[in-house]
């Protein structure tokens, strides 16, 4: 018998090599899937200024700041339709960086107004690299302070935005909000807040990652990875000693072999 509802994710037109690019942009649930990416040694950048939250916010800083051309794949994970606007200019900001809340005045993007972002979002990215995979999810945290029926209510519209903009690009979509709320619907799955993925959602949604877009080149290469990984995160007893000192540079030398190999383009 099966006792949970498993998400079917078709295998991905495209692949994640070892030597490619990648942009994470978005939620806090973009750093949590991005860090496990840099952690395995592939070329990540993460939020360059921060979290964005909304689609305006991420066409913001997008629109703000020179985007790298040799990005060869964005994750543009979307948290919520909330914005927040300067009220002395009106601007809608990327972060409101602990700023007075009285400084701003909070609004709900439409469905409308998150398809267009969506579209000057992709349009941005495929003008600096016109060969660039982007790759839409939904951030499975839920926004209590806004109420759970108005997180849903935002969540909805951003699914609908994305299922817009995948119907008229070339956009896919990764569904890391079904996967967090139907395959691990338990509360086991959820932190201490009971709004946050536990380490271990991230790791099974990180899996299903893998299985999605990772070639076997790729699949090859973390395994060559991690105990290279695991010999340079060891915690010695004794870290002035001679012998681990040998083990270190042992691990470097590992470490310098492996990124010859596989990283140099």
């Amino acid at each position: 018998m099966e006792f949970r509802t498993k998400i079917d994710i078709q295998k991905a037109e495209f692949t994640i090599e070892p030597q490619s690019n990648l942009l994470f942009l978005g939620s806090c649930f973009a750093d949590q899937i991005g860090k496990k990416f840099l952690r395995n040694a592939f070329n990540t950048t993460i939020n360059p200024i921060g979290t964005l939250y909304n689609p305006a916010s991420i066409y913001t800083y997008l629109q703000n700041n020179d985007v790298d051309k040799h990005y060869d794949i964005a994750f543009i994970t979307l948290g919520t339709t909330h914005i927040y606007r300067l009220k002395s200019n009106g601007k809608i900001v990327t972060n409101c960086q602990k700023r007075p809340a009285n400084l701003f005045q909070e609004e709900r993007l439409s469905l409308e107004e998150c398809t267009t972002y969506l579209h000057k979002i992709h349009d941005i990215l495929r003008k600096n690299n016109e060969h660039i995979r982007i790759i839409y999810t939904v951030s499975p945290i839920r926004y209590a302070k806004y109420g759970f029926h108005e997180s849903q209510i935002s969540k909805a519209t951003l699914l609908m935005a994305v299922e817009k903009i995948i119907e008229e690009t070339e956009c896919t979509y990764f569904p890391a909000y079904e996967i967090m709320l139907d395959e691990l619907r338990d509360y086991r799955f959820w932190a201490q807040d009971m709004l946050h993925p536990t380490q271990q959602a991230v790791d099974y949604i990180w899996e299903c990652i893998a299985n999605t877009y990772f070639s076997k080149q790729t699949l090859q290469f973390l395994e060559e990875w991690k105990p290279i990984r695991e010999a340079l995160t060891h915690k010695p007893f004794n870290p002035e000693s001679p012998e681990y000192k040998q083990f270190l540079a042992d691990a470097m030398r590992r470490k310098q072999q492996f990124e010859n190999k596989w990283l140099s383009r």
